[in-house]
């Protein structure tokens, strides 16, 4: 709204909080029935839930192709009309008049890069780092989404694609931290029922892994009560971290990226500096 629309009205940032938060509100009123008529109808599992957001999923990543093409665009077209008014500017200084060709070069160029040498890219962001489905996915282009139009809004060039795998190494971490704990718990309960019947613990174990949300509270409620004196050494639960750390952030590929970040930056300043010495 502060930008789309900017030509017949001029919106303030209050305003477009106050009629997204409306507008949202309004879509909220309308889905909410269609959902609680779907969800009725599926069974408690993920593959069900991960269905109800093919949509969002689509949407959001029209959003971040938004986001991106706000800043990214903007990052490759901006030395682009500063040469274009460095060589036609006068003496006097204006600000730089963005043209509709400049426009058209990135609109033409970040696709064409993509068909060429973005095929590796979107295969180690999407399967290489970790495994990702459609509330994951989700969960990642909101946040690039979001981090990508506040930088865009305040001037500030960021890189979309260092934001979103950031956004995907924050997901695998998460996971790992859940999933640690969730092995944890497990000891915890194959621990206090060590002296019973052994079926009977996998029974229960199977039990907490199909019980509800609500249930599954109730379950450790109970278990924090009945057993306030168990407790994994650090040996024990750094084997469980190591245990699940390989499976869902591959470390090699996020030194890799993390070492490219670092590289990057400082390299490509010194080829710039040094092709301006020999152009110079």
């Amino acid at each position: 709204m502060i930008k789309g629309v900017k030509a017949s009205w001029r919106v303030d940032i209050l305003t477009a909080l106050i009629c997204s938060f409306a507008i949202g509100l309004g879509v909220y009123m309308v889905t909410k029935p269609s959902i609680l008529q779907r969800t009725a109808l599926l069974p408690n599992t993920k593959s069900a839930v991960n269905r109800l957001f093919n949509i969002p999923l689509l949407l959001g990543a029209g959003l971040l192709s938004f986001a991106h093409g706000s800043n990214d665009v903007a990052n490759a077209i901006g030395p682009v009309i500063a040469i274009k008014e460095a060589m036609t500017a006068t003496a006097q200084t204006s600000p730089a008049h963005i043209s509709h060709w400049g426009l058209l070069i990135g609109a033409i160029g970040i696709p064409m890069g993509l068909i060429l040498y973005g095929r590796r890219l979107i295969k180690t962001i999407g399967s290489e780092i970790t495994e990702l489905d459609q509330v994951r996915a989700f969960c990642i282009v909101t946040s690039v989404t979001i981090t990508v139009l506040l930088a865009s809004q305040l001037g500030l060039p960021v890189s979309s694609t260092h934001t979103a795998v950031g956004a995907v190494f924050g997901i695998g971490f998460m996971r790992e931290i859940l999933k640690t704990n969730y092995a944890i718990l497990l000891e915890t309960l194959r621990r206090h029922h060590q002296h019973h019947d052994q079926e009977q613990i996998e029974a229960f174990i199977t039990q907490f892994d199909r019980a509800t949300f609500n249930d599954k509270g109730r379950l450790l409620a109970e278990l924090d009560r009945s057993d306030n004196r168990l407790h994994l050494t650090k040996k024990e639960r750094g084997s469980l971290q190591k245990l699940y750390s390989y499976e869902f952030v591959k470390r090699t590929t996020f030194f890799r990226i993390v070492m490219a970040w670092v590289v990057t930056l400082p390299v490509s300043a010194v080829l710039a500096s040094l092709i301006f010495i020999l152009i110079d």
